[in-house]
């Protein structure tokens, strides 16, 4: 079914689901949304499995003209999303009109917003994923005058649904992200890890969805930079010989040869996706069970979010 016309298809929007694991020994990153709850939650409002394909937003300008009686949810970043010029609610369902016009027009609050709609978007798959992974080929961004259709033609009737406001994540500018140091941090100097763990990093504009470009104290080494190339996990801080790191994210390459001198923990990558350039991060060493701890935390919380949301009907 025919869900939306692609009237401007914004700064950078993109299908995305959860991924293509499973590549990575071929050179494949996984890919997938940035923000993996405000994701899981959009499908949730409008009765997808998580893993229905989505729209990423990033920042402001995309908008849509729908072609049918469409049902959606916007959640993540708060960028003044509207429908015919009046403000569209976040965090819950709305049904959308045959001749409505959705648009995205200023940022107030984090980078990335989730447009999910019911049924899912349909688009091409790679290796089993509909995630845009422009870098290796796999799709592109919306363009102007793209028809966008759904995946399951059937909407199904459904009540409305929103999350309670103590339940969505807060946005703000300047974050702290927990780490575990390693696994080169003997490849730097103590005051090098200092400066690493008390400096402000502001994200520099050469930035995407591959990785982050960190602008601030530079990291000294106390040896070579480079080390023979090996897997790189997501959310791996690498540092080159410039002693600038660099945040790897969703698209980044699997493998690499500077020296990393930590690895954001799994349960504070969702909040990554919502810090635009110009921004600031700081980062705070925690050990292997404070990480546990969080992930186990944070998968309470989407199961609380989840039963809230079902009980509503």
């Amino acid at each position: 079914m025919k869900a939306f016309e692609v009237l401007h298809p914004g700064v950078h929007t993109t299908i995305q689901d959860l991924g293509r694991p499973g590549f990575m020994r071929y050179g494949i990153p996984a890919s997938g949304v940035a923000d993996r709850f405000s994701a899981r939650v959009a499908n949730l409002l409008v009765g997808n499995a998580p893993g229905a394909a989505l729209l990423e937003i990033t920042l402001f300008r995309l908008e849509l003209l729908a072609l049918n009686d469409l049902i959606i949810a916007v959640t993540g970043g708060n960028l003044s999303p509207v429908v015919n010029n009046n403000p569209l609610p976040m965090w819950q369902t709305v049904p959308i009109s045959k001749g409505e016009r959705v648009a995205f027009r200023a940022r107030k609050q984090g980078f990335r917003a989730y447009l999910a709609l019911q049924g899912g978007f349909s688009g091409q798959k790679f290796l089993g994923s509909r995630s845009v992974f422009i870098r290796g080929l796999m799709g592109n961004m919306l363009k102007a005058g793209e028809i966008l259709e759904t995946e399951s033609t059937a909407l199904k009737p459904t009540s409305p649904k929103c999350l309670a406001k103590e339940m969505i994540p807060p946005f703000p500018a300047n974050i702290f992200l927990r780490v575990i140091l390693g696994p080169q941090e003997d490849r730097f100097t103590p005051g090098g890890i200092e400066t690493f763990l008390s400096s402000a990093y502001r994200v520099s504009p050469q930035s995407d969805r591959m990785g982050y470009r960190l602008q601030g104290p530079p990291i000294k080494h106390s040896g070579d930079a480079d080390i023979i190339s090996e897997p790189i996990a997501r959310g791996a801080i690498q540092v080159p010989g410039d002693g600038l790191p660099i945040l790897l994210l969703w698209d980044a390459q699997v493998s690499g040869g500077y020296t990393k001198i930590a690895n954001v923990i799994s349960a504070d990558l969702d909040r990554v996706a919502q810090v635009m350039p110009g921004e600031s991060l700081h980062f705070q060493a925690v050990t292997l069970e404070v990480a546990h701890e969080a992930l186990r935390k944070e998968s309470a919380h989407f199961e609380r979010v989840q039963k809230s949301v079902e009980e509503q009907g």
